[in-house]
């Protein structure tokens, strides 16, 4: 950790809050410029494309007329591990920063509870879990890591890609399927499926070569990567989407002037709601991109068939969520975490985890 930490604190030498000194009797006159330095999501994406950059260096200098700037940088280009965003917000080495839930939880497990596979086939039904866990998310990063939580993002669903006719989820049955977390593996494994672990970079390879048949992804990098032109057939469940939180450090927060903590206060929702709109539009073009519908605006038109989900489907999701995924991902974090869901995603899912 010490290690990581060096290498983050050299990358990000100026990651705190910096005030600028007045250098003459005039500037000491005038209210002191802020600049803050923040740590965002994943490069290359709209979320950070379109929104996080956006928001912090044109947005939030508009909004206080100049008294405020910021530079951002995302955490993939930052030289820092998704896993250890936590503890570098905690220590201050990131004070600004934007945390993927489903690495945080190797930290923090419960963490991983809100985007779990099977667990949110929908948009509709994901907005009404993390409305549901929120409180705890929120309590738990402010009392274990003096973290203050902003906002909640979220990238497009991921579905899965197969390179020969599917009509169902039962059809993944013997295929070797691409998959990025436990969860997902525990869902293609009670599907009878062969889960092979495979870097979003290494995705296009291994379906070249054969060693997977199918691919868990997002909507739209898969018809971006050109997964499209290797597939035919695209199932539009959405297996789990990808969450993060946006939080500051306790004293870099506590060290911004009370109207500046307004205003972001006020604006971050804002930064949010927009974040979770191009997340559900961009999840259907997605879709309309890879089947070459007419809801096709920036990605490529391809000519895979669409599998929506049926209500077999639907039974089957909800079966091998609450007897295999829910089950290990308790196995794995605890009784601590099992409590946990019963008080918060528990009543509004229908599923109670057992310990």
């Amino acid at each position: 950790m010490y290690t990581a930490i060096g290498r983050v604190m050299a990358a990000l030498a100026a990651s705190l809050v910096v005030l600028t000194a007045p250098s003459t009797q005039a500037q000491a006159q005038a209210e002191p410029t802020q600049r803050l330095r923040i740590v965002g999501g994943l490069a290359g994406l709209n979320q950070y494309n379109r929104h996080e950059e956006p928001f912090w260096t044109q947005t939030l200098p508009r909004l206080t007329g100049g008294r405020v700037s910021a530079e951002i940088v995302p955490f993939d280009r930052a030289g820092i591990r998704g896993q250890e965003m936590l503890r570098l917000m905690q220590l201050g080495v990131v004070p600004f920063g934007t945390a993927i839930l489903s690495l945080s939880a190797a930290q923090e497990p419960t963490l991983g509870a809100v985007d779990l596979a099977g667990l949110n086939p929908d948009m509709a039904t994901l907005r009404r879990t993390v409305a549901a866990f929120r409180p705890h998310l929120e309590r738990t990063l402010r009392e274990r890591y003096g973290i203050e939580s902003l906002a909640v993002y979220v990238y497009p669903a991921q579905v899965v890609f197969c390179n020969r006719p599917l009509t169902s989820l039962a059809d993944l049955k013997g295929r070797r399927i691409r998959i990025s977390s436990a969860p997902q593996a525990d869902l293609v494994e009670a599907l009878g499926g062969v889960a092979v672990q495979t870097s979003f970079a290494d995705m296009m390879a291994n379906m070249k070569s054969n060693n997977i048949e199918c691919a868990i992804t997002g909507t739209m990098s898969g018809n971006t990567i050109g997964l499209a032109d290797m597939t035919t057939h695209i199932h539009s469940m959405a297996i789990n989407w990808g969450l993060s939180v946006f939080g500051a450090n306790a004293a870099a927060w506590n060290a911004l002037p009370a109207d500046v903590k307004a205003l972001l206060r006020r604006e971050m929702p804002r930064l949010e709601q927009a974040i979770w709109a191009e997340s559900e539009r961009e999840t259907g073009e997605g879709i309309a991109c890879n089947i070459g519908a007419d809801g096709c605006i920036s990605g490529r038109k391809a000519r895979m068939t669409e599998v929506r989900s049926s209500p077999a489907d639907e039974r089957q999701r909800r079966e091998i969520f609450v007897s295999t995924v829910l089950a290990r991902w308790v196995q794995r974090c605890g009784p601590t975490c099992a409590d946990v869901w019963n008080q918060t995603i528990g009543p509004v899912s229908g599923f109670e985890a057992g310990k």
